[in-house]
């Protein structure tokens, strides 16, 4: 069975297929001839599993451990329902703050925000817990720089095959062609070293200087 027809059967997109294969939920047999992916009728039982635990919001990692055998279903169900009860509580709490703030505060420029920050402090302190909004953007800051990298690393990689192409077609010294290479690859390792570093101040010194203000 192809990856359409088991997107059709199942309703799940070849993306979503495809990322539970990367995370080892699911792993199809492969046509000796052409490397196809071959689902069968158990691959697709599998995926209906999946889905219907994901819609359960139940996590890759308990997924993966249910069919590794490490729980067994019922301990996967208690585990979470204990974790629902507990962001249940946690929305509740949420839910009472901002019915109280609607009811103290008139405007935004009548809100007191350290007094409402002290109060979440006190409860994340008892276990609460909040979005942490700064990490959430901070992981979405991420996404420019790694994808502007990985297209100027593609690019200069395909500098370099038309390059190599180029040689084949009509040979040089290789001392010439090394130092016509040399360049090219200081730049593609300059850009991972330049994305090693904007990642790191997104982690580091863009949060801190957001708390400064």
């Amino acid at each position: 069975m192809k990856i359409n027809q088991v997107e059709e059967l199942v309703g799940i997109t070849k993306k979503n297929i495809r990322f539970y294969e990367e995370q080892g939920l699911l792993n199809p047999s492969r046509n000796p001839e052409n490397g196809y992916r071959e689902y069968s009728l158990e691959d697709v039982k599998e995926l209906t599993k999946i889905k219907l635990l994901r819609k359960l919001s139940v996590p890759i990692e308990e997924i993966r451990s249910l069919q590794e055998g490490k729980i067994d279903f019922g301990q996967c169900m208690e585990q979470h329902i204990i974790t629902l009860n507990r962001q249940q509580r946690d929305l509740e709490l949420t839910k009472e703050l901002c019915s109280e703030m609607m009811t103290a505060v008139g405007s935004l420029q009548d809100l007191d925000a350290d007094q409402y920050l002290e109060e979440i402090q006190n409860l994340e302190e008892k276990g609460t817990r909040f979005m942490d909004i700064e990490k959430r953007d901070i992981r979405k800051k991420k996404v420019g720089p790694i994808i502007a990298a990985v297209v100027c690393s593609l690019f200069m990689l395909g500098v370099v095959g038309v390059m190599i192409w180029a040689y084949t077609m009509e040979p040089i010294p290789l001392g010439f062609m090394a130092l016509i290479l040399l360049p090219v690859a200081a730049v593609i390792v300059g850009i991972l070293i330049a994305l090693g570093q904007r990642l790191r101040e997104i982690d580091r010194g863009e949060e801190d200087e957001a708390r400064q203000y």
